[in-house]
């Protein structure tokens, strides 16, 4: 009903109230009219253009979750205020690269989403055949969508070394992630994505390099309940992509610790998992879960609760 908060911090425990970086409008026209579900922001800095872009999953008023749309703003300061663009599903008319090989193609042309129930729930246990499976996996929703666009609803950012930029979200009903890379500005997608865990139903993604590997951690898919966390890796962001066990360890790690995975922030070499507490009775009353990332003998992150630490439990870690 306001838009998106920022706050800032020099020590990660105390944090000021900078106010709201983006505002929602009370232009009833507006894809972020008072009223729409705007979730998730996440802000890069591009260093080419000096410019903070941020990238959120929308919803349109009253629509309840059918837009599955990404919207991206931009500002000169991480603070805002922060000028909306547009907002839109993602690479229309683009098939992602793991679908434009001859052998994918051969199972993505027989493919036809026409054949099921259009009006039924995707989520719906009827629908969980290997059949459907096998569809899903060959591009049955991809090609669904591919005219307007793929769905974007849970997302992350994430900048590589190099400045290249990409936007992972999940799509195809949350059946799938994709990895779509964006454009020099960041403003835009430049076609190029693929496609990670077909029929996986992950949502959630939250990524980071270590060591030269691309670990990504996400959930599944409980509505807003908390569930076990997944995890993947990969010599490359376009993959391919490993699936691991749950990577929490302990007491309630079956629902991730209460939480849901939204970020992963690097800190002097070490990492931070960011997770959100939903609390769909008192939604403004939402709480944040951080714990350090630790890594075993074989340097497999993995994650145990804490109810309190501080930085300088990286250094006890190390040790």
């Amino acid at each position: 009903m306001v838009g998106v908060d920022v706050y800032s911090s020099t020590d990660l425990v105390n944090w000021k109230n900078e106010g709201v970086a983006l505002e929602v409008s009370d232009d009833p026209a507006s894809d972020i009219t008072r009223g729409c579900v705007l979730e998730r922001p996440k802000v890069i800095y591009n260093a080419k253009t000096g410019k903070f872009v941020m990238w959120f999953h929308l919803e349109l008023k009253g629509n309840g979750y059918n837009a599955a749309r990404a919207g991206v703003a931009v500002s000169d300061s991480p603070v805002g205020p922060f000028t909306f663009l547009r907002s839109g599903r993602v690479n229309p008319g683009v098939l992602p690269l793991d679908l434009q090989t001859e052998e994918a193609q051969a199972k993505y042309t027989e493919v036809n989403y026409d054949t099921y129930n259009k009006d039924k729930d995707p989520q719906a246990e009827e629908w969980w055949t290997e059949q459907f499976l096998a569809d899903v996996e060959a591009g049955m929703f991809a090609k669904r969508d591919l005219e307007g666009g793929q769905m974007s609803r849970d997302m992350t950012l994430y900048v590589d070394e190099d400045g290249t930029a990409y936007h992972i979200y999940s799509a195809e009903e949350n059946l799938t992630l994709n990895i779509a890379e964006l454009s020099e500005d960041y403003l835009s997608h430049t076609g190029k994505y693929v496609r990670v865990a077909p029929a996986g139903h992950n949502e959630a993604p939250a990524i980071f390099k270590k060591d030269g590997t691309y670990w990504m951690i996400t959930s599944g898919c409980t509505g807003w309940a908390p569930n076990a966390a997944r995890m993947f890796s990969a010599p490359s962001v376009m993959g391919p992509w490993t699936q691991y066990e749950n990577p929490c360890r302990g007491e309630k790690s079956e629902i991730t610790y209460g939480g849901q995975s939204t970020y992963i922030l690097p800190y002097n070499g070490n990492y931070i998992f960011m997770a959100d507490i939903w609390r769909p009775k008192f939604p403004s009353d939402g709480r944040y879960l951080w714990l350090p990332i630790q890594f075993d003998e074989n340097g497999i992150p993995y994650l145990e609760y804490m109810s309190a630490w501080d930085l300088n439990t990286f250094k006890a870690v190390e040790e």
